[in-house]
């Protein structure tokens, strides 16, 4: 009731992500710039999509929309049955913490904080699980990442990948159906890269859906799709096979 038409139209979306003719752009000292130009993506449940294109294409500008962290200029984005695009302020940090998890190429744990804190943290500013299992919750992910032996020390102590791996499980605290990882890999030796994303497509075969920007064409072969951004435009899509995701070539 009293929605407007727009958004209902937009609650009728068949996919778990969708990007509408989205632009973005960003008034600068040398004037206007186009971050991205008329973009349309769709991504569905369980998928796992790579985002690839040089610097300045547009890739994180895209992952930021769809976070809600930044919003288009025009057009629509629409998550997991919300037009993220409408949101108010003061709903996107709430509405991200429950819908999205979010994995940067810096990991940006907090350092005064414990791992499991760090793991804890998205559950206790969205209330999700009660408060005494939250902690249970935790030491769980950090297993699932091989981590929880280190659950009681600082993010300092580990090495650039068991940190990423921190990062994942915290991403994962509030059992978000999608994951968005920027350059996730990208600040790791490629054996650890190559562990980091054996853990996402393992989380995808559990069902979550991951879309990642990267820059390794590698990793971008073995993935379900590839999308090419040039320019802040969409220039091709690659999927590839299915069977490219049960191991390693």
């Amino acid at each position: 009731m009293g929605m407007s038409k727009g958004r209902h139209r937009f609650l009728e979306s068949v996919h778990l992500l969708e990007v509408r003719h989205a632009v973005k752009r960003y008034e600068t000292a040398a004037g206007a710039f186009t971050a991205l130009n008329g973009v349309d993506i769709q991504v569905d449940s369980g998928e796992f999509v790579a985002v690839i294109g040089k610097s300045g294409s547009g890739k994180s500008t895209l992952l930021n929309i769809i976070a809600g962290i930044d919003r288009p200029t025009s057009g629509e984005v629409m998550v997991d049955g919300t037009a993220v695009h409408l949101l108010r302020e003061r709903q996107i940090a709430p509405w991200r913490g429950r819908t999205i998890g979010v994995i940067f190429q810096f990991f940006q744990l907090l350092p005064t904080l414990t791992v499991i804190e760090n793991v804890m943290l998205p559950m206790d500013f969205c209330h999700m699980f009660p408060s005494r299992e939250r902690r249970d919750r935790a030491l769980d992910l950090l297993e699932r990442v091989d981590l929880a032996e280190h659950a009681h020390k600082l993010p300092t102590a580990l090495s650039g990948g068991q940190q990423q791996r921190v990062a994942i499980a915290r991403a994962l605290a509030n059992d978000p159906p999608i994951l968005l990882a920027d350059e996730p890999t990208g600040n790791l030796d490629s054996q650890t890269a190559e562990a980091v994303f054996r853990l996402f497509m393992e989380l995808v075969d559990t069902g979550k859906t991951i879309v990642m920007v990267t820059h390794d064409t590698d990793l971008a072969r073995k993935v379900t799709r590839a999308i090419v951004l040039r320019d802040g435009e969409v220039i091709d899509e690659t999927v590839n096979q299915p069977r490219s995701l049960v191991g390693s070539d």
